[in-house]
């Protein structure tokens, strides 16, 4: 049974084997890059309320109005 063709996610070239690929599962260190920048710029999202870090309150600042 033949592998299947890999194609690399951002721009669809065929990928190299992943032996000598060292930016698998893209075909390059420049597409590697992009798809990075990408989900660094928050690019890519999954859909809802955004659930936060908890940075903006602290837990006796959420108690302040209780005895």
């Amino acid at each position: 049974m033949p592998k299947p063709d890999r194609r690399c996610p951002t721009c669809r070239s065929p990928v190299p084997p992943r032996p000598g690929n060292g930016a698998w599962p893209f075909c390059s260190e420049r597409c590697y890059l992009a798809d990075l920048g990408r989900w660094m710029g928050e690019a890519y999202r999954i859909p809802g309320e955004r659930a936060g870090d908890g940075a903006g309150s602290r837990p006796d600042e959420e108690e302040e109005g209780s005895p």
